[in-house]
């Protein structure tokens, strides 16, 4: 029999956490964690007093709040990631979902409708918002935003799936547009350089090889991400086309971006091909292309190049720490890279059975490079695994 003396209300509930939270702490303790506090007190604190969030409690590098309004929720979320803008800064992680909660005395807040928020904010991208589709039915056409449908997903501990949105400040294609089925024009172009990394085709013949191409693109999307004077789409965005075909012009026009790189990998045995092209989406011409044929221990020193090629071409400036940041490796060791873009490909897919196989290759990963601290955060991150 139920406890009547349980309290539960519908809420809306906000998860976030900073993205690459060990790795910072890794490289600058005392540093981070003046930071987490600077932005806890300047951004957050002030966000929520103006959408009347509550802060339910802190998690280290991360936060849980309650929202009594789907609505006020969605637009405290936009807000925290429109001021997180120095591409040097702080990034984070945020997922939203409308459930039932149960309410601990202490203020505490359990239940279904927190784990799925958990589980959004895993899968996010750094700076990216994920809500439920409980969410978007509550928000869609009353918000200033796009919502970009990821389809539907198994998460761990959840017995259903969970239809998943991402949310964008501009649309991402013409199946984004808002309710008003309005039509819009090409998005204005920033001020500073921009580019959309296409997922490189895989050209092996293997379809299971397809992971190999996906890390290649990620790396490199991360990579560029990294330079305060370029404008740089995130993955989910770009993930939109793969396996399609393409106008580029289009393209560029529905993501906002001057220049596109696209590409292919084929892989064979121990040797590898990446052919790279970048490309003017405004006129269709090409500013640079290469094809590069190595040995597949070589395929770090390729992305080294690939950046170089880019930043020489779009005529980038990097600061010294910014090159400090784009030209350090991870990871040196080959196999431990291609574990860990195995279990990062099985964790976007998102079923159970991927859960376990994406913990199993991060292991994997870990046990060939120790000091790897993206499979480390990853292999961490508790709502994942």
């Amino acid at each position: 029999m139920a406890d009547a003396t349980v309290q539960r209300r519908l809420a809306a509930i906000l998860a976030a956490d900073v993205a690459g939270f060990s790795a910072l702490m890794e490289r600058d303790e005392e540093g981070t964690y003046a930071r987490i506090g600077t932005l806890r007190r300047e951004v957050i604190e002030p966000r929520l007093t103006d959408h009347q969030g509550r802060l339910v409690k802190t998690t280290g590098d991360g936060f849980l709040v309650e929202f009594a309004s789907p609505i006020a929720a969605l637009r405290c979320a936009l807000a925290i990631q429109s001021d997180l803008t120095d591409p040097g800064g702080l990034r984070l992680r945020i997922g939203l979902n409308l459930g039932d909660v149960i309410i601990e005395t202490d203020g505490d807040v359990y239940g279904e409708g927190v784990n799925v928020a958990a589980r959004l904010e895993a899968l996010a991208d750094p700076g990216g918002i994920l809500i439920s589709g409980k969410i978007y039915g509550e928000v869609e056409g009353k918000v200033h935003a796009y919502f970009e449908d990821m389809g539907e997903k198994q998460v761990k501990n959840i017995a259903r799936p969970v239809r998943i949105y991402a949310v964008r400040l501009h649309p991402v294609s013409t199946s984004a547009l808002p309710s008003a089925g309005k039509l819009f024009s090409p998005l204005q172009l920033p001020d500073k350089p921009s580019i959309a990394v296409l997922p490189f085709d895989n050209m092996s013949g293997d379809p299971e090889q397809g992971y190999f191409a996906d890390g290649i693109t990620e790396d490199i999307i991360t990579t560029l991400s990294y330079i305060s004077s370029l404008f740089v789409i995130a993955r989910n965005s770009c993930f939109v086309y793969k396996g399609k075909a393409r106008d580029l012009r289009q393209v560029g026009q529905e993501l906002g971006v001057r220049y596109i790189l696209e590409g292919s990998v084929r892989r064979s045995a121990d040797r590898i091909r990446i052919t790279a092209q970048l490309i003017d989406a405004n006129s269709g011409s090409h500013l640079w292309a290469d094809r590069y044929d190595r040995l597949l221990a070589d395929v770090f020193d390729i992305q080294d190049e690939l950046t170089k090629e880019i930043v020489t071409a779009l005529r980038v400036v990097l600061t010294q720490e910014e090159g400090a940041r784009v030209w350090h490796r991870s990871t040196d060791s080959i196999s431990a890279w291609g574990d860990a873009v195995r279990g990062f490909d099985h964790i976007w897919r998102g079923t159970a059975a991927d859960m376990t196989a994406a913990r199993q290759y991060l292991i994997s990963a870990i046990r060939h490079d120790p000091r790897y601290a993206k499979a480390v955060t990853m292999l961490g991150s508790d709502p994942l695994f």
